[in-house]
């Protein structure tokens, strides 16, 4: 008999409608049931590509004697942390100040208030390598909570205080200057890996906020060991594009399999702006192979994006991705031997037995010939293996920062069908994941949308629709951005120390309303927010878009020089508000469409990496963006405006004339 989450739409949630374990939903109904009956709560968090997860559901909520006392002594609520990052980051950070680490499955146990008073991650089923099992874990809860219930409460305002905390911090009075900005490259020169690229050691994931800011500072040899490193290693797919979470191991060999759709959208501008701004073929390839994984596998009917790929496939993690020589030399014949060495495949392996593909030579050795039609063909050979699970739900700011991948990408490389699916899917959001209210959702599966969207939701739309308008200067995307940011400052401003709370004014009341801060492994809400509000700010001259990202600028600055891996798109917008910034105004003649005029010029504006420069176009009579009001087109030309803070210099209309307004030569 199926439990509670059967009427779910998450994936994860649906995985375990059918354990035994008298699963709730998080919700009002079983916070009632623990007030009523005087229970603790047991809060297990997990997402759907979650290896461990897996695991753990397997060893222990499918057993029926656990099942049955979880269902004895607790209130059992599943959480996908992916729906619900709100919940999630609260009750993470209470199991990170408990036990020092964290990650998933994550398990808490709290009160009927819902205050946390004991946590960890996975807990084995039987004690084993120092941890205690499951079972002993829940008994110690039943105990402590049973006999040491006064000592519970005592502590219980001070763990709520602390989990408040991080919404109630102070603005910085610090002054905000380009010094703060050098200081955070240093620090991320110090952490860089000098061998195998990204920073620090074993687990690495993909810095791509960190590394779009180096590339804006023109940091370029931390930038270009990093995405050689990534691009040659098992992180990426080599026979199917796209890149996983991370890696376990320091050169990028080995990844934990799931593939996640932040992460390549992420991945794809960054292999986008690293080839803008050094050259490397090899940049654009990864970018194109990446998006077109996206496209391919990711995709659903109405244009939406799926959230991710499964690690495990047949029950092991990897089983899709890993090959044997033999197995290559069937598919490839006589063709395998330039192959199998190209991708380091060893009849040893270096994965169980079993080869992850990699680039043996580095990411900029000559392919051997043939080697496109030899992907094809192994493309094709593994696809006849059992898929990796499909977590199919679409999350509007994941699919946000695929609207922006794509539409940059389209417009930079001339690929229309790009520029369509990022419009494709900009209307299935604006339109499809919706409320009756008009409220943005945060999630949407089998033709229905629900929860409340969050602020990265909002953020990351806005710099999405900003995006998709450069790319295109269709007005739609820009006053769809517009009224996007409205909607963000007025439900998630913090009108008293700056920033923005994660989630609306109108969001459930969970025990502390937060702030989400740093910027690793996807950006956070507030600092998305911060850099979508300056873009605006220059499109439009509105003062008051500023403002309201300085109050982030404020906020987190200190934090952002001292540890600058974890702010990398915090420091992208402190870049844009302390660097000098130009607006492009690009006008065409009066009749007829203006794309094709003006793209001469808006491939210059495109042609390399400008994190800098804000651009918008149109016909002359064109008054939204604000840049564009009183430009005219010159004796029936297109026409370039360069200007600064919204003061132009006079109009060019050859695209020599613009590249040399651009680049400083004037």
């Amino acid at each position: 008999m199926a439990n509670r989450l059967a009427e779910e739409t998450s994936p994860y949630l649906l995985q375990h409608r059918d354990n035994p374990v008298d699963w709730y939903p998080w919700g009002p109904e079983a916070l009632e049931r623990a007030r009523e009956e005087d229970r603790p709560i047991l809060l297990s968090v997990g997402y759907s590509a979650c290896h461990w997860c897996h695991v753990m559901e397997r060893e222990s909520f499918e057993d029926p004697d656990t099942a049955a006392y979880m269902n004895e002594h607790f209130v059992n609520v599943k959480v996908d942390r992916e729906e619900r990052p709100d919940v999630d980051a609260l009750y993470m950070e209470a199991v990170q100040a408990m036990s020092g680490h964290g990650g998933w499955p994550m398990t808490v146990f709290l009160d009927p208030e819902g205050v946390p008073f004991y946590g960890g991650t996975y807990f084995p089923p039987e004690q084993r390598q120092g941890m205690p099992s499951f079972g002993m874990v829940m008994e110690a809860v039943v105990e402590a909570f049973r006999n040491r219930r006064e000592e519970i409460r005592e502590r219980s305002p001070q763990t709520r205080a602390q989990l408040a905390a991080i919404g109630e911090v102070e603005p910085s009075t610090q002054a905000l200057d380009s010094g703060g900005l050098e200081q955070a490259v240093e620090g991320l020169r110090a952490g860089a890996d000098t061998d195998n690229g990204g920073f620090g050691g074993a687990p690495k994931f993909p810095p791509a906020s960190a590394l779009e800011f180096l590339l804006a500072r023109g940091e370029t040899e931390i930038c270009e060991r990093t995405l050689d490193a990534m691009a040659a290693g098992g992180i990426y797919d080599q026979v199917g594009g796209g890149f996983a979470r991370y890696a376990v191991d320091r050169a990028w060999l080995v990844p934990h399999f799931e593939k996640m759709l932040y992460d390549n959208a992420l991945l794809a501008r960054a292999y986008l702006h690293g080839w803008q701004a050094l050259g490397h073929e090899r940049y654009r390839r990864v970018c194109v192979e990446t998006l077109d994984w996206a496209l391919r596998e990711m995709r659903g009917p109405e244009g939406g994006f799926y959230s991710a790929l499964d690690a495990d496939s047949e029950g092991e993690e990897g089983r899709f991705y890993v090959w044997e020589p033999d197995e290559v030399r069937a598919v490839l014949g006589g063709d395998a031997d330039a192959v199998i060495a190209h991708y380091g495949i060893t009849e040893r392996g270096n994965f169980e037995g079993r080869n992850i593909l990699h680039l043996a030579s580095g990411a900029a050795a000559p392919a051997p010939e043939g080697l496109a039609r030899a992907r094809e063909a192994l493309y094709e050979a593994r696809s006849q293996r059992v898929w990796p699970g499909l977590d199919d739900k679409r999350l509007a700011s994941w699919n946000a920062l695929m609207i922006a991948a794509l539409a940059e990408a389209g417009a930079v490389l001339g690929r229309d069908d790009y520029l369509d699916a990022s419009r494709r899917c900009a209307t299935f959001v604006l339109e499809q994941m919706r409320d009756a209210d008009d409220r943005l959702l945060r999630t949407y599966k089998d033709g229905r949308a629900r929860l409340n969207a969050y602020l990265e939701d909002h953020a990351f739309l806005l710099e999405a629709l900003l995006a998709l308008y450069e790319a295109t200067f269709e007005q739609r995307w820009f006053d769809a951005a517009e009224r996007t940011a409205e909607t963000m400052i007025a439900r998630f401003a913090d009108p008293e120390r700056g920033g923005f709370y994660s989630t609306s004014e109108d969001h459930e009341q969970l025990i502390a309303r937060r702030k989400d801060l740093g910027d690793h492994p996807i950006p956070s809400g507030n600092s998305s927010a911060a850099l979508g509000l300056l873009r605006l700010a220059a499109l439009t001259g509105e003062h008051s878009y500023e403002q309201r990202a300085l109050g982030v600028l404020q906020l987190l600055y200190p934090a952002a020089i001292r540890h600058p891996d974890g702010f990398g798109h915090l420091l992208q917008a402190l870049d844009f508000h302390l660097e000098p910034t130009r607006e492009v105004a690009l006008v065409a003649p009066a009749n007829g469409d203006p794309t094709g005029p003006l793209a001469e010029l808006a491939a210059v504006v495109r042609e390399t990496y400008r994190p800098r420069v804000v651009a918008a176009g149109g016909a002359e009579g064109s008054e939204r963006p604000p840049l564009m009001a009183g430009r005219a087109a010159v004796e029936g030309r297109p026409a370039a405006y360069v200007c600064e803070n919204f003061s132009c210099r006079m109009p060019v209309t050859d695209p020599e004339a613009l590249r040399g307004e651009l680049d400083g030569e004037h």
